[in-house]
């Protein structure tokens, strides 16, 4: 009984150090990008970067996330779930170090991809550990790492300018710090690293249990609930399945819905990536100082941890999510247009309109999970709609940089965005439709 209860309390403190290292990771999984936007023009000047090459800085995240997630399980395989995110973001803050003091900006992109690769190591891994260690608390642990990041994305947004004053206006000081936040979360991972026995094969694992689902359940909506965690953050069995997924089923690249989810995935990434990346500069150009720039994009990643919960609850119990779709779309239409008439005029409601715009991607990632018939087709469409929609997010950033550089304003790009709301719309009303692939 003494061993018993010895062995009970080495797992509850195992399970308060993966709260802990759950919670630290996902804080970390945003930064890297959100902490670029608001002293962008300072990093140019101090690279001689391009607007262009700029919008190419803002794509890598869809890149890593599209090629990189790939990658994972196989890490996890080898190295256990906790060793592979131990080994992200060890790459996470290596990269975070380094790249401030890069000498260009090719090496500077390319310590960005370092550090990108390993957050979509463990963008890809965390939903894993939330199933593998926490079965009975799936949905709390997945709201509160929701939570987490979307602190995370804000905090970084609304800190990085106050900390380069405070560190003498040095930029390249200001972005590096987020190596030291980095860091924090890197000794729990390596301790759980270690608890193996909690460990399986993600991609072994994820495909039997859903099988067994599969065979066992006969009611749509229930596996269809079963596929998503209910915070809406991640399809519960997503991230484990891409892994498994080597090649691209057939049957979903003949699916209407499959492409509809495909694409608005893509075109709702490609708004949050341009916001990301050049929403603080939008409103620099127009006069409002810095540190207001990065306080009104954190604004747009703060709403992102209500609305991910309440949007992802309502449209769980609708059977069709196409007129939130078209709803969400209408709100980023207006906030682009409203950048493209005047930034300076209403800033605060802008950047409100576009954070309701952003709750686009729980919305996605809620009708992937109700779209599929039961659990292992969620797995397959998530993996499909996930990485098609990461590559065709890519272009995006980097067209908008192009057309800001080519046009000397920001009238066009973001006459360009509030364009491409249309597709995302239509897109969205496709794949809300109460439809579902066998």
């Amino acid at each position: 009984m003494e061993t018993a209860s010895k062995e009970s309390r080495t797992r509850g403190r195992i399970r308060v150090l993966a709260v802990a290292g759950l919670v630290l990771a996902a804080f970390n999984l945003r930064p890297a990008v959100t902490s670029l936007g608001p002293v962008l023009e300072e990093i140019r000047a101090g690279l001689g970067m391009s607007a262009a090459v700029a919008g190419l800085l803002t794509s890598v995240p869809a890149l890593c996330f599209a090629l990189v997630g790939f990658a994972a399980p196989r890490l996890a395989r080898r190295w256990g779930t906790g060793g592979a995110i131990a080994l992200g973001i060890g790459a996470l803050v290596l990269g975070l170090a380094v790249r401030p003091f890069s000498g260009g900006t090719a090496s500077f992109i390319a310590l960005t991809a370092l550090a990108l690769a390993g957050i979509a190591c463990a963008n890809v891994l965390l939903p894993v550990v939330v199933k593998e260690r926490f079965p009975d608390r799936v949905g709390a642990m997945t709201g509160l790492y929701s939570v987490a990041l979307n602190l995370g994305a804000s905090a970084a947004a609304a800190v990085t300018v106050p900390l380069t004053g405070a560190l003498g206006g040095d930029w390249r000081l200001g972005i590096g710090v987020w190596a030291l936040v980095a860091a924090a979360a890197l000794p729990a991972w390596v301790l759980l690293a270690r608890d193996r026995d909690r460990d399986g094969d993600p991609g072994r694992d994820a495909g039997r249990a859903a099988g067994r689902r599969a065979d066992r359940d006969g009611d749509p909506g229930r596996d269809g609930a079963r596929g998503l965690s209910p915070a809406g953050s991640e399809p519960a069995l997503s991230s484990s399945g891409i892994a498994g997924v080597a090649a691209v089923d057939p049957r979903l690249t003949r699916s209407p819905i499959a492409w509809a989810l495909a694409v608005y995935f893509g075109l709702q990434s490609t708004a949050a990536y341009v916001i990301m990346g050049w929403l603080p500069q939008v409103f620099r150009d127009a006069g409002l100082p810095a540190s207001t720039a990065g306080l009104l994009f954190s604004v747009t990643a703060l709403l992102g941890v209500p609305f991910s919960f309440v949007l992802s609850v309502v449209a769980g119990r609708l059977r069709s999510q196409s007129v939130l779709a078209v709803v969400i779309g209408l709100f980023g239409f207006a906030g682009y247009v409203g950048l493209w008439a005047d930034p300076a005029a209403a800033p605060w409601l802008w950047a409100v309109l576009l954070g309701v715009a952003n709750c686009s991607f729980p919305l996605v990632l809620t009708m992937i999970g109700l779209r599929g018939r039961n659990a292992a087709t969620v797995v397959r469409l998530s993996a499909f709609a996930q990485s098609t929609g990461y590559l065709l997010a890519i272009p995006g950033p980097i067209v908008v940089g192009a057309l800001y550089e080519h046009s000397g304003s920001w009238e066009v790009p973001l006459g360009v965005m509030a364009f491409m709301m249309v597709p995302q719309m239509i897109a969205g009303f496709l794949a809300g439709r109460d439809r579902q692939i066998g």
